[in-house]
């Protein structure tokens, strides 16, 4: 055990948990002798990521729930450079940890864990509160059993019926709208995830896993699994009414309740209406030092994707052609840079100007061609588009267009562009370069992992 620290009535003790900006301690309340679990942010590391709203709207979120599933806020305190999150102490442990223990769990406990969690995703819902990162990771469970849904940093607040643009969550969770790169219900794709947890509870594994992402999410897609033998037909039922791809025909929450299956001991968890009108304490924990950060934060650009749209970039990988019609007459290319945008940029106007073709550039676009009309007696017209797409301040996607002129002009403009973006970087030709499912450079390296973590907006 570690030092004593004192947070006002707060006595912390050792850390229980830990991530990249902050840490979970163990407290106790003084004043009532009461174990409590405190979120220790990093404020500065916070602010200069550009997650200061994100993790606002965390906190503003789960102090509008109030539900016997679901972790409770107490309250946000903050110094010069922490912000403390006051939480109730879970102290069972992660489910997925009792589930590595115990490989599954049994018939009766699977399902009081799932009553409890569709419990608390319908008030959630209802409240219009949307989780999106639904997993074991995320499921404590209590001295007795009972289950707390945790993390709501990835969550949407939104009327029912608006849809969600942000494709987040963990890929072996995600509901196939999510992979089509479209709006989606928060609600469906809760629902979904649920489904997940439910079977993984039951057969002691994932319904959709693949080492390489390309089937992984075609098998999300095409809701491509198998029961085990010993899945009852009832739990057979249930799921495939979860696991339908289109979000309209999936059951929903109130449908969930009704299932026998579900309905067998089932025991309601009241939530209450919280009305949660005092965020003074948000504000006040990360006031006072945004203007001495001002200068160190990178600015984050709007072009910037998360991991399911940069996998959905690849030919090899996009799946929106399971959704919508593709244009076969349009031949595109995609590479990978490790270079900054304005960097790409010129690489691309020298590799124009090597092939003698004149540039037009418009915001994140470039236009080039040959200038040459077409004629009975010429055909060497060109026409290519090349379009940056920021993954990160240092890592970038060119998508290349070719809507007119000879194929060999375009692969020549291809390789010399991959050659001059790879002078000063490692490059990455998405659509073509792939093993396992994971983008890899032309030696045979693995691409920088961070290219491949989200950036979530909200």
């Amino acid at each position: 055990m570690g030092p004593i620290q004192n947070l006002g009535k707060y006595q912390l003790r050792q850390t229980i948990g830990e991530g990249t900006f902050a840490k979970v301690k163990l407290a106790v309340d003084t004043t009532k002798g009461q174990f409590m679990a405190i979120k220790v942010i990093d404020k500065k590391m916070v602010l200069q990521s550009n997650l200061k709203h994100q993790v606002k709207r965390e906190i503003r979120t789960m102090k509008l729930l109030h539900h016997p599933n679901i972790v409770r806020i107490q309250e946000v305190i903050g110094s010069k450079t922490k912000v403390y999150i006051v939480m109730e102490y879970v102290s069972g442990g992660r489910v997925l940890e009792k589930l590595s223990y115990s490989r599954k769990f049994e018939e009766r406990e699977a399902r009081k864990i799932f009553q409890q969690l569709v419990d608390a995703v319908d008030y959630c819902h209802h409240r219009g509160v949307y989780h999106r990162d639904l997993k074991l990771e995320n499921l404590l469970l209590d001295n007795k059993g009972n289950l707390k849904v945790s993390d709501f940093g990835l969550s949407a607040l939104r009327k029912p019926g608006n849809l969600l643009s942000t494709a987040c969550g963990s890929p072996c969770y995600v509901a196939p709208e999510l992979l089509a790169n479209k709006g989606y219900e928060g609600a469906a794709a809760d629902v979904w995830s649920c489904g997940v947890i439910l079977f993984e509870l039951l057969a002691g594994y994932l319904p959709f896993d693949d080492p390489n992402l390309l089937n992984l999410y075609k098998k999300i897609s095409t809701a491509s699994y198998t029961c085990p033998q010993w899945f009852s037909d009832a739990q057979k039922r249930l799921i495939k009414r979860i696991f339908d791809p289109d979000p309209r025909k999936r059951i929903t929450t109130q449908e969930i309740v009704e299932d026998p299956w579900f309905h067998e001991n089932y025991v309601p968890a009241c939530g209450y209406e919280c009305h949660e009108k005092n965020l003074d304490d948000i504000n006040a924990a990360f006031a006072g030092l945004e203007n001495e950060t001002a200068g160190e934060i990178m600015p984050r650009s709007s072009s910037f994707i998360n991991a399911f749209q940069l996998i959905a970039m690849s030919h090899d990988l996009d799946l929106s052609g399971l959704f919508e019609e593709q244009n076969e007459n349009k031949l595109k290319t995609r590479l990978g840079t490790k270079n900054t945008k304005g960097d790409t940029f010129r690489k691309i106007e020298e590799a124009a100007a090597d092939l003698q073709l004149s540039v037009e550039r418009s915001n994140n676009k470039l236009k080039m061609h040959s200038g040459q009309k077409i004629t009975r007696c010429s055909r060497s017209s060109f026409h290519l588009s090349a379009e940056v797409i920021e993954v990160a301040p240092t890592h970038c996607v060119v998508e290349l267009s070719k809507s007119l002129g000879e194929l060999g002009v375009y692969k020549e403009f291809c390789r010399s562009l991959s050659s001059l973006l790879t002078e000063a970087s490692t490059v990455s030709p998405i659509s073509e370069n792939f093993e396992n499912g994971i983008p890899r450079t032309k030696d045979g390296s693995q691409v920088d992992s961070k290219v491949l973590r989200g950036y979530s907006s909200s």
